[in-house]
């Protein structure tokens, strides 16, 4: 994939939108890219989580307590929360197409705050706008 369209990617993900180009480069230079095959399970419900997705072709749903709740498709992301608090999963995300992703680890965005805080400041703001509506 081209830097550039991996960082048009990353610039759609709310979590990123306040990020600088230069940012943006950053952020997409520790991100890889995967292919998953259909019907696979790529994070579930309760576990631990370590990585974050945007997928970019190809078809996902999302499950809560056994229940459909959404479907995701190229531009669509999930598992941001792992890349700031190491809560549980709160849905399990299963490919229903072959599936192209970007994937980030939280390791990898750890040391990338450290040398980039101001990262930090945008994705805080992202995430806590993108809770709001589920909290009281």
């Amino acid at each position: 994939m081209q830097h550039n369209s991996k960082i048009d990617l990353i610039k759609r993900v709310p979590l990123f939108a306040s990020a600088s180009k230069s940012e943006l480069a950053e952020i997409a230079s520790i991100a890889d890219e995967i292919d998953l095959p259909e019907g696979r399970v790529v994070i579930k419900e309760g576990d631990s989580g370590r990585e974050f997705f945007v997928l970019i072709d190809g078809t996902a749903e999302v499950e809560r307590g056994g229940k459909k709740v959404a479907d995701l498709g190229a531009g669509d992301f999930f598992g941001e929360i792992a890349l700031i608090a190491k809560t549980p999963r709160n849905a399990t995300i299963t490919t229903t197409s072959p599936v192209r992703a970007l994937v980030i680890t939280d390791r990898s965005f750890r040391r990338l705050l450290d040398h980039q805080p101001t990262i930090a400041v945008g994705v805080l703001v992202a995430l806590a706008e993108r809770l709001a509506p589920t909290t009281l």
